[in-house]
């Protein structure tokens, strides 16, 4: 599965941010104008809830294109656990890019650590199994590095990326292909090098894919008996991915079949954020 580039993610970042706070400031902030230039303050964020914290990089960046003059103090890290009421970060620098920073800043810590949240919650369902939680492509647009990031905070793995880095045929593929070792021997023949992986629903499927030399096979809402079959007769040959309809409660059943991977889109759709709230001094 691809990890993300460093490179990649600063530039990232810088481009979530500088988006957030032009859709946000505008032509500038004018309730901000209300306080003199030169007042300067201290702030102190928290947390009302527990979480596992992300996005520290994104809120960094906030008050670097804002105001360079701002420090920021950090008394967390992404990927920390941290409980109601504990402090994740000081603000110190001039009022009033302390408080036209605070809504974009707490956007994204808010929504990041609302998935790395949700990774770590099914990153500990599974502990112990050897099985690796993927993320999907369900995620919100033009932040899709940003919520992969998360997930890796909340120790969930990255999926590919997009539909650029790796092949994922599926049952549509499939048929306008005119079959599954079609389907997988045009990938090998497009793109050599780069995964591929591809969608069955019956084990008889399973067999074709590992006949025509798949990568990756996703068995989509198959039975627990079936799993455990599809572990045994792919012995290796291919790495094998649970999808379809998983939730908190199948989980644990379903990462004990053997399977290498299960694949969530609730890491990154279905989240809350954290709820966080900023103090300011002066």
């Amino acid at each position: 599965m691809p990890n993300l580039s460093l490179a990649e993610l600063d530039a990232e970042i810088h481009a979530n941010v500088r988006r957030a706070l032009r859709e946000d400031i505008g032509s500038g902030d004018i309730t901000a104008q209300l306080i003199p230039a030169e007042r300067l303050a201290h702030a102190t964020i928290i947390t009302r809830e527990a979480a596992t914290i992300a996005g520290t990089a994104w809120v960094d960046e906030v008050f670097r294109q804002l105001d360079p003059r701002v420090a920021v103090h950090w008394q967390v890290a992404d990927g920390e656990r941290v409980q109601p009421n504990q402090a994740l970060f000081h603000l110190q620098g001039p009022a009033r890019a302390l408080l036209s920073g605070e809504r974009s800043a707490l956007n994204f810590l808010q929504s990041l650590s609302a998935v790395a949240t949700r990774c770590r919650y099914y990153a500990d369902l599974v502990q112990g199994t050897g099985v690796k939680l993927l993320d999907t492509r369900k995620t919100l647009p033009g932040l899709r590095l940003a919520q992969k990031y998360a997930v890796t905070c909340g120790g969930c793995h990255n999926h590919r990326i997009g539909l650029f880095d790796a092949f994922l045929i599926k049952e549509n593929h499939i048929a306008a292909c005119g079959g599954i070792a079609e389907a997988i021997s045009a990938a090998h023949g497009i793109a050599p090098g780069k995964p591929v992986e591809i969608e069955v629903e019956s084990l008889d499927e399973l067999r074709q894919a590992l006949d025509a030399g798949a990568d990756i096979i996703m068995l989509d809402e198959l039975s627990l008996d079936d799993m455990r079959t599809a572990v045994t007769l792919s012995a290796g040959r291919a790495r094998l991915e649970a999808s379809g309809g998983i939730n908190e409660t199948t989980l644990r059943d379903i990462a004990e079949t053997g399977v290498d991977y299960v694949s969530i889109g609730s890491l990154t759709k279905d989240i809350k954020a954290v709820d966080l709230s900023m103090r300011l001094s002066l």
